[in-house]
């Protein structure tokens, strides 16, 4: 089994002996309920580092008080037996209090890439999440950390942090891992009811559609139209966005068609289950 610590004194000081040793020290941030697409990222740092540390804990700065903080799935036990067989050598698992004691008043803001999409539905999302990690990064201070790229605007946020304030840390990006249907792994996918489980691969169904006409040079405009169209008959409630943006920026495209490489994302409401999902997209030759 992987060590495990709750104390940033012990985090520290089992990084620090590996330091001493010469070892190369990666982290995956999680908030539990793992499946695989976590584990990969584990998976990933296993053949860029020589130890990994995962952390477990439920960030509430990142839940507006309407969300799902209460609700949101745990299961420490399994989470553990997981991390053991993808591998991680340490697991921490700090405490709220230790994490946001008395007294806790910094925040920590992304701007630029943090604007529009995530934060037109949800503006408290990316300060909760750029405070955690920035303390995440001082706690561990590994060589290199894994996002994946389902939550493909929070991974730029956080290379944007990386970057802005000098962390001597690799951000490295794993893919997006799906069920065999398409669907994109999540922990919120617990939520879904067996109805809404049938609906909900027709997310990404209708981003690879979508992404198939601005290939072949359709107007960009109508297509993301057509696209949320069809997402609600096929079900979905409400379609937050459907948008194509620069990969790098998530900048708007400057011409009516595709011209150079994108990103296509989405966030939809399916019942009281908030999905979200991206693609690439690349211009045709």
């Amino acid at each position: 089994m992987p060590l495990s610590v709750s104390s940033v004194i012990a985090l520290r000081a089992q990084h620090a002996a590996w330091r001493a040793e010469g070892q190369r020290i990666g982290f995956v941030p999680t908030m539990g309920a793992l499946h695989e697409g976590h584990l990969s990222l584990v998976r990933l740092l296993k053949a860029k580092a020589d130890r990994v540390t995962a952390s477990i804990f439920v960030n509430p700065r990142q839940f507006a008080a309407h969300e799902d903080l209460d609700a949101y799935p745990r299961d420490l036990a399994g989470d553990f037996a997981k991390l053991a067989d993808a591998g991680c050598d340490l697991i921490f698992t700090p405490e709220r209090a230790a994490m946001y004691p008395q007294g806790f008043a910094t925040s920590v803001q992304v701007g630029g890439v943090s604007e529009g999409l995530e934060s037109s539905a949800r503006p408290h999302f990316f300060g909760g999440v750029a405070t955690v990690v920035a303390k995440l990064l001082l706690q561990t201070q590994p060589h290199c950390a894994a996002f994946g790229e389902k939550d493909y605007q929070q991974l730029l946020v956080v290379r944007a942090l990386a970057r802005d304030l000098d962390f001597p840390v690799e951000i490295l990006a794993g893919p997006t891992l799906r069920e065999a249907d398409g669907l994109a792994m999540s922990s919120r996918n617990a939520y879904l009811s067996t109805a809404q489980r049938a609906i909900a691969p027709h997310l990404h169904g209708q981003l690879q559609s979508c992404a198939a006409r601005i290939r072949a040079r359709q107007a960009i405009t109508p297509a993301l139209r057509l696209a949320e169209a069809a997402l609600i008959k096929a079900g979905f409630d409400q379609v937050d966005y459907i948008a194509l943006r620069g990969p790098e920026d998530l900048a708007p495209l400057p011409g009516p068609t595709l011209d150079r490489p994108a990103r296509l994302l989405a966030a939809v409401k399916l019942g009281a289950t908030r999905l979200i999902d991206n693609i690439a997209v690349e211009a045709a030759a």
